[in-house]
């Protein structure tokens, strides 16, 4: 079949190639000029035949919101979006009823495989009406992994970003819960290898993860992280987990305090253990360390 790929950059530039291994035709746009087919939306729409499937991969938020509002007025009854960027699944509901207005199919996609995607395939969660997933699910067969796993559809529109939103919650907790056995680790005397330790958690262990792999290939890197500043930043898909917890009242502890964990790599002080500290020397007489 024929697509539009919106956004070629570490992820969609690699879908793009991965598409047309599989033998499909990908015309792909970007606003870089030296990965981009064509030089606008506008040139690749007039370039495909109908009915159109265009797949858009730009960041979340006022970027997705452009480029779909540019893409309703270019596509035709018929034609479907696809969003495989990061969107929140409450957005999806809007560019659905938007795009239906027009007679254009909406699908979102979360897409999780990150760089090592082209190779292995990208885990695939979708949503939205039967009929326009089917227009896409050639696509869909190309980029997931090999074999009967890895990609679902998830549900109606939304369904597909919110199960990715899930999945990178869970990717959190996982990440967090790696970090602090390492930490506690090295921190000790007796243990003199950390680094072999989580390698021989790599096979025969509940513990084994493609995380923990991606964790010794880390530790090959750089034995004991030396080379890091400990800051490690959040997309936004954490917090929403987090939020659609609330909202549904379902209890979120660890992903909850991963999330927290990555707000306070970010101070280099903390005023809570100021305040901690304070009140340590106000009832016990406890030392405090001043700046």
């Amino acid at each position: 079949m024929e697509l539009g790929l919106v956004g070629l950059g570490k992820m969609g530039g690699n879908m793009r190639e991965r598409i047309r291994r599989a033998g499909h035709t990908v015309i792909g746009f970007d606003r870089n000029p030296d990965l981009s087919d064509v030089h606008s939306l506008e040139e690749l729409v007039g370039k495909l035949s109908g009915p159109r499937v265009v797949w858009v991969m730009v960041p979340a938020g006022a970027a997705t919101q452009s480029t779909i509002d540019e893409l309703a007025e270019l596509l035709e009854p018929g034609d479907v979006v696809v969003d495989g960027g990061n969107s929140r699944w409450t957005d999806d509901e809007r560019h659905a009823e938007e795009l239906a207005a027009k007679g254009i199919g909406f699908v979102d996609c979360g897409v999780s495989g990150g760089v090592w995607g082209l190779e292995n395939g990208y885990a695939l969660m979708y949503g939205g009406d039967a009929e326009n997933v089917a227009k896409v699910q050639p696509v869909f067969d190309a980029l997931k992994p090999e074999g009967k796993f890895g990609s679902a559809h998830a549900g109606k529109v939304g369904a597909g970003h919110f199960a990715k939103m899930v999945h990178n919650g869970i990717e959190y907790a996982m990440m967090q819960a790696y970090a602090e056995g390492w930490e506690l680790l090295e921190k000790v005397d007796s243990v003199t290898d950390v680094r072999e330790v989580f390698r021989s958690w790599q096979e025969g262990t509940v513990i084994r993860s493609w995380l923990l792999d991606l964790a010794v290939n880390a530790l090959d890197e750089d034995e004991h992280l030396d080379r890091l500043k400990g800051f490690a930043q959040d997309s936004g898909e954490g917090r929403w987990t987090v939020e659609a917890a609330i909202d549904n009242a379902v209890p979120l502890p660890a992903i909850t305090a991963s999330l927290f964990a990555r707000f306070a790599s970010r101070q280099e002080d903390s005023p809570q253990m100021k305040m901690i500290a304070a009140l340590r020397n106000q009832f016990g007489g406890h030392a405090v360390e001043k700046k």
